[in-house]
């Protein structure tokens, strides 16, 4: 399955993890993980927030980790709480949000994308 532009990817094997990761690490395009739980209040809240945020920036590639269905990956970037977004640029963390907070993602995605596309231009 290729990674569409301007919609979340949902990960829910380590292989499919690892795919869209590597492609995220290369393409040296901002990537948002979204950790979260199918239990989770706030993660059912941001959950279409997030997916018109993604809409609106084809420019950067959202990710989508379910801590039940892969727990060795929230386990790696050690989330405690859910929602946790972390912010991957070239394989590493720059940037994290952890909780349901709207304003706060916007600007931080902003900021990132925006310092993304002014490394590769």
């Amino acid at each position: 399955m290729a990674a569409e532009e301007g919609q979340v990817i949902g990960c829910h094997t380590v292989e499919q993890w690892t795919e869209h990761f590597n492609k995220a690490k290369e393409s040296k395009k901002l990537a948002v993980v979204d950790f979260t739980a199918s239990w989770c209040g706030p993660c059912r809240f941001i959950a279409p927030i997030l997916a018109d945020i993604a809409k609106k920036m084809p420019q950067v590639i959202f990710l989508k980790v379910d801590v039940d269905e892969l727990k060795s990956v929230s386990e790696d970037f050690k989330v405690e709480a859910m929602p946790t977004f972390v912010f991957l640029k070239e394989g590493n963390e720059v940037h994290r949000v952890v909780g349901a907070k709207k304003e706060e993602l916007l600007s931080c995605i902003a900021t990132h994308a925006a310092a993304a596309s002014t490394m590769t231009a």
